[in-house]
């Protein structure tokens, strides 16, 4: 028999029984009834219960373990009775009568528990992560990210993509984040940059002439954490094609996602196709260019029933309202939270009206509304009697974050809400340039590498603020999977779009000499997408936080508290490095 183990813990079934057995794992749990002990013993496939009668040697070996200790075990398969089956187990019939115990790995006091979801605290789980991925979620979350990046990787190759890795260490890029810089020891004062996505080297591959691309990549962004954005590092499958447009680049993707999301969503349908929204409609009618579509109510800009208005607070302002269909029983209260909910979201409070008989309005702002301005609103969202309206007023993007957040809440307390389906959206026609609000200059609004709308001639020609992009995003359920585009792929129009942003000609091509040598010597029209792996299997395991589904995260601080990173370094290694260190001034 094997030294450790002649099966595993999750396999052993009836027509096992009274089969000798050796198994090796985890004291799950342990319970004494009446002096005979029962024992769940788990290992990566699952669970079985152990049976340690009184009075012999397994039982006072195991009685006196801690929970974790790992421990080998030999016995014989027997059936449990029939008022004893656990039809939520797989091995649930059976039971292992222990004959011997030798101890692996004597585990201490644990700091929680690993068997139930206690409650403990983020930072503990972090700080003692090893233990934290013993639990049945962790464990679960990250075979199902396992599972889901081997079915990623089977399914491009079938599409006609070829994986190929990009370097690690390179050159910093503006790609609008902070970069994380590694020292040089051979070059002093210089610095490598992780980078913060392959984004140039897959480019130069489709230059290369390997038409159809694709990466597991890690990506390295020095920023904030948010509950779907992980500190430091970050996968992405990684795309890029030749000779494509918008369209060639969305057909594989939505293909993939329909099949991945299906295959691993529980259940949970996928609506296909997916439809293909600008980002300025997109914006008007969800507050967001990430909608969640599974809230079936549309924001409805009512500016123009407002211009010129006497009720103040309306006048000559962005009005945004959001028309909710069957809300004729809800009470005050429903109106009340929904105002607290927005001002959770940053706004002053919550306008709105009911609907009732005629079309005649009530609540608290009915009363400075005129005849005309009722007569226009209905008509704008096409109002039914036993409808509510909410109201936001002000700047454009206020008016956009805090009633998007608002369209959602709305829709979940009202029955407007589907639950159990991925929507997918694809966000279209970005604007290629935005103006910085403080400093009014021209800024890249997207990725700077994307092809405008028009080529050169639309950027000499154009308002710079006008010109799109053949940029997107695919969206899930409200969640930014991913970013892309088609690229610029000709030096005259990159020299221009650059100049446009404030960079010279000298900057540019200092900055990206590599990328524009490359574009002289016959750049293919290529495309691509970078969808987030961790943000898919978040989705996929419906957990609200995406350190959920990696192995170990930083914290929202950008700490590992179980390797202790960042750290500091010897004085040695940084005069290896030509490093000194200047730290801020307390005040």
């Amino acid at each position: 028999m094997h030294r450790y183990r002649s099966h595993n813990c999750g396999e052993l079934r009836a027509a096992d029984v009274d089969t000798d057995v050796r198994l090796s794992g985890w004291l799950h749990n342990r319970r004494d009834l009446g002096g005979i002990l029962f024992i769940d013993l788990r290992d990566h496939y699952g669970l079985v219960q152990l049976v340690a009668r009184p009075g012999t040697p397994a039982n006072e070996a195991l009685g006196s373990l801690t929970k974790e200790s790992v421990v080998r075990i030999d016995g014989k398969v027997s059936a449990r009775g029939a008022d004893n089956v656990n039809p939520d187990l797989p091995t649930g019939e059976i039971e292992v009568e222990v004959t011997a115990v030798e101890v692996l790995g004597a585990a201490e006091q644990i700091p929680f528990t690993i068997n139930a979801e206690d409650g403990v605290n983020e930072e503990k789980r972090l700080e003692y992560r090893f233990l934290d991925l013993r639990r049945e979620r962790m464990h679960r979350n990250l075979m199902l990210r396992t599972a889901v990046i081997s079915a990623i990787r089977h399914k491009m190759t079938a599409l006609g993509f070829n994986e190929m890795a990009t370097p690690i260490l390179s050159a910093t890029s503006p790609e609008g984040a902070r970069d994380f810089l590694v020292p040089s020891r051979l070059h002093a004062g210089k610095f490598y940059a992780l980078p913060q996505a392959p984004q140039q080297f897959k480019q130069l591959l489709m230059i290369a002439g390997f038409d159809r691309y694709f990466q597991i990549a890690p990506c390295f962004r020095d920023e904030d954490a948010r509950a779907d954005r992980s500190p430091g590092e970050f996968y992405q499958l990684d795309v890029e094609m030749s000779f494509v447009e918008q369209e060639d680049v969305f057909g594989p993707i939505e293909q993939l996602m329909t099949e991945l999301f299906t295959e691993f969503g529980g259940g949970r349908t996928v609506t296909s196709p997916f439809p293909r929204i600008p980002f300025r409609e997109s914006m008007l009618k969800y507050g967001s260019d990430k909608p969640d579509l599974r809230a079936e109510l549309e924001l409805v800009d009512v500016s123009s029933v407002f211009a010129g208005s006497g009720f103040k607070a309306f006048a000559d302002k962005h009005v945004r309202a959001l028309a909710v269909p069957d809300t004729a029983d809800q009470p005050r209260k429903f109106f009340d939270q929904m105002g607290d909910f927005a001002v959770q979201q940053g706004a002053k409070g919550l306008a709105w009206v009911r609907v009732g008989e005629s079309n005649a309005l009530s609540g608290p702002i009915a009363k400075f509304l005129t005849e005309d301005d009722v007569k226009a609103l209905v008509e704008a969202l096409d109002l039914k009697p036993g409808s509510a309206v909410f109201f936001g007023a002000g700047e454009f993007d206020e008016v956009s974050k805090i009633m998007g957040a608002v369209r959602v809440e709305a829709a979940k307390r009202t029955g407007h809400f589907v639950e159990g389906e991925f929507r997918f959206c694809w966000i279209v026609d970005f604007p290629m340039f935005e103006k910085d609000e403080d400093t009014g200059k021209i800024e890249f609004s997207h990725n700077p590498f994307s092809m405008p709308q028009g080529g050169l001639e639309a950027l000499e020609t154009k308002d710079p603020l006008d010109i799109l992009a053949w940029q997107y995003d695919i969206v899930c359920n409200g969640v930014e999977l991913s970013s892309g585009a088609i690229r610029n792929h000709e030096p005259d129009v990159m020299y221009k779009a650059f100049a446009i942003a404030g960079y010279d000609k000298d900057t540019v091509e200092a900055e990206f000499g590599g990328m524009l040598r490359a574009f002289k010597f016959g750049a293919p029209p290529h495309g691509g997408i970078a969808p987030g792996v961790d943000r898919i299997v978040m989705l996929l395991a419906d957990e609200p936080n995406i350190r959920e589904t990696i192995a170990f995260p930083l914290n929202g601080n950008a700490q590992d508290l179980l390797m202790g990173a960042p750290s500091e370094v010897e004085e040695s290694r940084l005069k290896e490095l030509h490093l000194s260190i200047r730290k801020p001034q307390v005040k």
